[in-house]
């Protein structure tokens, strides 16, 4: 775990991330050494293990520079949370938080008793023992806990998820949230625009900075232009495969021309 530093970055709105959906730890040096500030481990719709994802983490430690790792499991469960949290990582975003009591949930999987139901245990991040106790009692405190908000009814109750006690911010999940307005991948739609816009208003409202995905680099500024306070910017298998389509359409048209 990168430390307090990071944090502080983030909730200010001054961290840039990249998404990883390829399980091995050379796509986490790449995203150190490209110079991010975290990599968001995909967890939901990738095949990656518990082990994998724990991999992942070692390699961020090890790589250059401080390069955070927040992680996303399958679904706002507390098995699944606290199973992530144990590997010692810098924070988690949860899909589809609809509700306040969602929101609650999810905060409750993160923290330990009174405050959650999180089980206690002497793993990664607890130095495997060393710093058990402080770890317990306050260090786990420092996790990022972010909320996706990705359809209608979250982005209705948005400024409630925003300002429920303990989660740190909101990310708007484009794909699903346009699937569910009834606009899938018409990222210009007015319903997604609208409410996109709505979710900004609504961390802003509650200090939590927002958050939302661009794959490509040209859409990078358009959404700091929309009001977006960070981004998980570039996806790895996205990147090698559009990457790899000019490099052969350049080859293609080089040979085409000498003929």
């Amino acid at each position: 775990m990168t430390g307090g530093d990071f944090r502080e970055r983030f909730l200010e709105g001054d961290a840039l991330g990249t998404w990883v959906s390829i399980g091995h730890p050379a796509i986490v040096e790449a995203a150190a050494r490209a110079g991010f500030d975290f990599v968001l481990i995909d967890g939901e719709h990738t095949a990656m293990s518990l082990e994998t994802v724990a991999d992942l983490a070692r390699a961020a430690a090890a790589a250059p520079g401080e390069l955070a790792v927040i992680v996303r499991p399958a679904w706002n469960d507390p098995v699944r949370i606290k199973r992530i949290l144990d590997i010692g990582v810098d924070g988690i975003m949860v899909p589809m938080i609809d509700t306040p009591d969602a929101a609650e949930e999810l905060v409750r999987a993160t923290r330990y008793p009174p405050d959650g139901e999180r089980g206690v245990a002497s793993g990664r991040a607890a130095g495997y023992g060393q710093n058990f106790v402080d770890y317990v009692a306050e260090g786990h405190r420092s996790l990022l806990t972010i909320a996706q908000i990705e359809t209608p009814t979250g982005v209705e109750h948005a400024a409630e998820i925003a300002a429920t006690d303990g989660i740190d911010a909101l990310f708007v999940g484009p794909a699903d949230l346009s699937a569910s307005l009834g606009v899938f991948a018409e990222w210009d739609a007015p319903e997604l625009d609208e409410a996109m816009a709505d979710v900004i208003d609504a961390g802003a409202a509650a200090d939590a900075p927002v958050g939302t995905l661009t794959v490509r680099e040209s859409d990078v500024a358009d959404r700091v232009e929309r009001g977006f306070d960070y981004q998980i910017a570039g996806k790895d298998m996205t990147t090698l495969i559009e990457t790899g389509e000019r490099i052969r359409e350049t080859y293609e048209e080089s040979v085409s021309s000498r003929e």
